[in-house]
């Protein structure tokens, strides 16, 4: 009977993950595809809805070689914001956790419900004090406009303190006893001990800035600054979308974070499963 009920779960996990990888296949497959083709077979219940019949690779050389949209330079200004962020993110952020998780000071519970409440917040009501924050700074059409508001990540500072209150207190207060200060506390006992949750994280907040759309767009003016998202919507103008390069572009801008993922994985799965964990 338990064998049954294995071969059940197993069974039911394939066909989920076969259904949440259709789409993704079907945008690695249709960037091979012809403009005229990936029309043609998408209502047809056969192997060629997936597998093209004329297979092309002339959607990436038109991506690659299109100067009104250098692609590359659009993914290398993308990996410059993301990657910039997630080390200051998890630098800053985990400090914040540090400090509510180990260290004792007035109002600690007050603030940290204050940060909390700021996660209920929908994001398009503090877009206008946002541009006009970074107007008056003058970091409009600035890479600083994409990297300081990023900085403080509510649910990071929440899922950091979980992981940290977990660490064992002996093990702090053996380190203070020895004359260490609460910096290298955080730097030696704590952040080695949570490298899963570190990276979860990173992970988090390295695709939330690779997916950023809309901000960059009302910040960023200058097309060599743009971020990937945005340029990715050149393909399509009054004239008509251009599905297959859109298809070959989005294919190419993910691999960096499909490669990101299958190497950082299993610290991704350990550190959310783990956070919560008494």
């Amino acid at each position: 009977m338990l064998k049954i009920t294995l071969s059940i779960k197993y069974l039911l996990m394939v066909v989920l993950a076969f259904i949440a990888i259709i789409p993704i296949l079907w945008m690695i497959f249709g960037s091979f595809r012809t403009y005229q083709e990936i029309f043609q077979y998408a209502t047809s219940l056969n192997i060629h809805l997936l597998l093209p019949v004329d297979w092309t690779f002339q959607n990436y050389i038109d991506v690659i070689t299109d100067e009104r949209t250098p692609i590359f330079l659009f993914i290398g200004n993308t990996l410059f914001v993301a990657v910039i962020v997630t080390i200051l993110v998890l630098f800053l952020n985990s400090m914040a956790a540090f400090a509510f998780a180990k260290l004792q000071f007035p109002f600690k519970n007050f603030i940290f419900i204050c940060f909390m409440s700021a996660m209920i917040i929908p994001g398009e009501v503090t877009l206008v004090p946002n541009y006009l924050l970074m107007n008056d700074l003058g970091w409009i059409n600035d890479y600083k406009a994409l990297i300081f508001p990023s900085l403080i990540n509510i649910f990071g500072i929440f899922l950091l303190r979980q992981f940290f209150e977990e660490i064992p207190k002996d093990m702090i207060e053996a380190a203070r006893l020895d004359g260490a200060s609460w910096f290298r506390i955080y730097w030696s006992i704590i952040v080695p001990s949570a490298v899963p949750a570190l990276i979860t994280l990173g992970i988090i907040t390295f695709l939330a800035n690779w997916d950023a759309y809309f901000w960059p767009l009302i910040v960023i003016n200058d097309e060599s600054k743009q971020l990937i998202q945005v340029a990715l919507s050149n393909y399509s103008s009054l004239a008509g979308t251009e599905w297959s390069k859109i298809l070959a572009a989005n294919t190419l801008s993910t691999i960096p974070i499909l490669i990101a993922f299958l190497f950082l994985q299993k610290y991704y799965i350990r550190g959310i499963s783990m956070s919560g964990m008494k």
